[in-house]
């Protein structure tokens, strides 16, 4: 299938590229940009740009602009390895998910800097016994007269030792089935009793954190939503997670540099190159469903699925075409050692093929 894009989406996919390539001159090019590149400066340059929040509604101080817009404009900074991580997290998530269930107390304290690029956000989702299965979680809230004290443990939690808030993902009553009593609440970084140990990972990134929560106490009017029913909450943030750009160009940047280098006149590297870009047009189709909500409600694991598990085999590729110069270490090596974490981190291809034989396909448990 051919998509013909508007003579305006061809100027802003002109203009985001110019951007990313000025920002990997100024900062470097980082593997994984939307998980690895971390940069305040440049998400302030994204704010000025009206590059954040570009389809949120202009009531809460968005863009107001179609989906279309962000995926091309993600796809452009991903692709070049532009440092975007600052602002990833809150433009994905965090944001969308204050607009559709936060106050307006919090939406008026929030959303502004999150737009601006003043401010990074965290996700404590993940514990060490819940990755995928988030209701078996144990980290809880337990209000306090005006106030919530969380104890408890988060791991995987990316940028949280950089981050000024995270969104955290918490127990707020033990009753009923394992989905209920989950709640949703925003705690600033700089609150006493939280510790955050940075986890160096064998590409030697450290976005990656353990926190710990120690009688941490926050605000009851930080709870996001419904107290104990922010479990569909946190499934509508998973969908905005699992179907994006970000989970089919993460290391497209290593692929345009092997394909600059790989030996065409053999036929079988054609083929490869044939297939990946195939994958790619595939994928691309597969998240632009995602952005147009043309896709059945659920299938953005799908999505996920089939993305990164194109990742790995661009990885594959271009580890076959670097060949012994990929065990050399530097950032091609880098990007090569990262490449297993594509089909984990936002849940494994495992749990996405469930949840799209259960929710989807309506296959029994």
């Amino acid at each position: 299938m051919d998509f013909a894009w508007s003579s305006e989406q061809v100027l802003l996919r002109k203009r985001a590229r110019e951007l990313a390539a000025d920002a990997v001159a100024r900062y470097g090019r980082a593997n994984d940009s939307w998980m690895n590149g971390y940069s305040k400066e440049f998400s302030r340059e994204l704010g000025r740009e009206g590059f954040i929040g570009m389809t949120w509604p202009s009531q809460f101080g968005g863009g107001g602009r179609p989906p279309i817009d962000r995926l091309i404009v993600g796809e452009e900074m991903i692709a070049a390895g532009a440092p975007i991580a600052g602002m990833w997290f809150a433009d994905r998530q965090m944001g969308p998910a204050l607009i559709g269930y936060g106050s307006r107390e919090q939406q008026e304290r929030f959303l502004p800097d999150m737009l601006s690029g003043e401010t990074t956000w965290c996700i404590g989702m993940s514990e060490p016994n819940a990755g995928s299965d988030l209701a078996s979680l144990t980290t809880s809230a337990v209000r306090d007269g005006n106030q919530w004290v969380i104890n408890g443990q988060k791991i995987w939690t990316s940028f949280g030792e950089l981050a000024d808030f995270c969104y955290l993902i918490c127990r707020t009553s033990k009753e009923g089935p394992p989905h209920a009593g989950i709640s949703e609440i925003i705690v600033p970084m700089d609150t006493p009793g939280i510790e955050v140990r940075p986890i160096t990972d064998m590409t030697t990134n450290r976005h990656f954190c353990e926190v710990f929560y120690t009688d941490v106490r926050v605000p009851i009017e930080n709870l996001v939503g419904v107290e104990g029913a922010a479990f569909k909450q946190t499934m509508r943030q998973l969908e905005h997670e699992r179907g994006g750009i970000d989970r089919l160009v993460s290391n497209r940047a290593l692929y345009l540099m092997a394909r600059e280098r790989a030996d065409t006149s053999d036929a079988l590297v054609r083929d490869q190159i044939a297939q990946i870009e195939i994958g790619y047009t595939l994928g691309r189709i597969l998240v632009i469903r995602e952005v147009l909500k043309q896709a059945p409600a659920g299938f953005s694991a799908a999505t996920k699925c089939f993305c990164t598990e194109h990742e790995a085999r661009v990885a594959d590729f271009v580890s076959s075409v670097f060949g012994p110069y990929a065990t050399l270490w530097d950032d091609v090596t880098q990007g090569l050692a990262y490449a297993p974490a594509y089909t984990i981190m936002g849940g494994t291809s495992n749990v996405m093929r469930n949840i799209l034989g259960e929710r989807v396909l309506g296959l029994p448990k």
